[in-house]
């Protein structure tokens, strides 16, 4: 019985301080409810607050958006118009372009009229010249003349010569004279009937074309070649036409061989006006930089001898200077010495005067005690003191004829 009183008060005991625990929860969370409540309620209140606020910044802005409104309205009708007045500008102009544009096709059109006419004239003037220079003779002299104008452009006229006359006889259309009698010929005769001919007979032609090169070049090789007259192992083949140049760059013999590789190994260097200008132009440089060299070494060795004298003046300047040297230091001695010895003049001067002073006031005092005292001096007494005056006075103001 006891054991169960004990559970039952255990039990009540327990159900009591579950009772107290429950009810102090419950006040803590009343408590909390409360001030969560209180808290809401002043939320509530600066909600009310800032809404009322709200409110009137609204206000605010709405007025602010409708005036933003209609100033846009105003902007938007006024750009309205004012594109309405650019897009009729723009018409106008497009339209007056237009005119203009149309004019100056019609101009252009006319213009082209007329090069169709300077055209066919051109066409007629060709075919003229054409029939002028069917002759190989005609077309030599073509590019004689072509040639000269080229060497005039590009070189002093003494740098080169035409028809240049060989001892064989053989007369080379030009040559260039390089430095130590050194010269290169020039030939001009290139066979052009042969290049005439490709465009109207073919491959038959292209290939007579090369053959005819390739003889052009062995005669030249054979005529202009002479280093026994002064010229180098090489001689330049002017080829009158770009165009035929450039066909003969592209041409090549039965063999496969390119044509200008066959004229480089006879040492022949086929050349265009161009490239005969770029030749020119470089061999006037180098010709100039010989030139050059040759004033650079002249003013060189005038430039040693002017070195020798100057070496030959230095030295002489040097002896000079120490000659100099020399007169002055012997000058700056005799100026001491003649310094010197005039202080010792001046000073014996000087004693000498002072001396003949004291003297004379000396005699002049000692003249009326000696009269009257003359009975009583001795004789001995008045020679030594004449020997005593005469050791005071210098020599060269003694009486010559005094006693010593």
């Amino acid at each position: 019985m006891n054991g169960v009183l004990i559970g039952v008060v255990i039990v009540v005991a327990a159900l009591v301080i579950w009772l107290v625990l429950q009810t102090a929860q419950e006040q803590r969370k009343s408590a909390l409810l409360e001030k969560q409540m209180s808290e809401l309620r002043r939320d509530l209140q600066t909600i009310g607050t800032s809404q009322a606020q709200s409110s009137g910044q609204i206000a605010t802005i709405g007025q602010s958006v409708s005036q933003r409104l209609e100033s846009v309205t105003k902007a938007l009708q006024d750009g309205v118009s004012n594109s309405a007045q650019i897009a009729t500008q723009g018409q106008t102009a497009i339209a007056n372009e237009l005119k203009n544009t149309r004019e100056q096709i019609g101009h252009i059109q006319k213009q082209l009229g007329e090069f169709q006419e300077l055209g066919r004239g051109m066409s007629s003037a060709t075919k003229s010249l054409e029939g002028i220079l069917g002759g190989a003779k005609t077309r030599g002299l073509l590019g004689e003349v072509t040639l000269e104008r080229l060497l005039e452009d590009s070189l002093p006229s003494s740098q080169y010569a035409t028809q240049y006359r060989f001892s064989s006889g053989e007369a080379a259309d030009a040559v260039i004279f390089l430095r130590d009698k050194k010269l290169v010929a020039v030939d001009s005769k290139f066979p052009l009937d042969a290049f005439r001919r490709i465009e109207a007979e073919g491959e038959e032609a292209k290939r007579a074309f090369a053959t005819a090169v390739k003889i052009h070049a062995d005669s030249i090789a054979k005529k202009y070649i002479v280093p026994g007259e002064g010229t180098l192992e090489l001689a330049l083949m002017f080829v009158p036409s770009e165009t035929v140049y450039y066909e003969m760059l592209m041409t090549q013999d039965s063999k496969g061989e390119p044509l200008d590789a066959y004229c480089r190994g006879k040492n022949i260097i086929a050349v265009s006006p161009n490239t005969l200008y770029a030749h020119l132009c470089v061999i006037h440089l180098g010709l100039r930089g010989m030139q050059i060299e040759e004033n650079a070494k002249r003013i060189f060795a005038n430039l040693s001898g002017l070195h020798k004298q100057m070496e030959t003046f230095t030295e002489v300047f040097e002896k000079l200077g120490t000659h100099l040297k020399n007169a002055q230091q012997s000058y700056g001695e005799a100026d001491k010495r003649l310094e010197k010895t005039q202080n010792t003049l001046d000073g014996l001067v000087t004693t000498s005067v002072a001396d003949a002073a004291i003297e004379n006031s000396a005699v002049e005092l000692a003249l009326p005690a000696a009269e009257a005292n003359t009975k009583t001096v001795p004789r001995d007494v008045s020679i030594e003191l004449d020997a005593e005056k005469e050791q005071q006075v210098p020599l060269f103001f003694r009486n010559p004829n005094s006693r010593a």
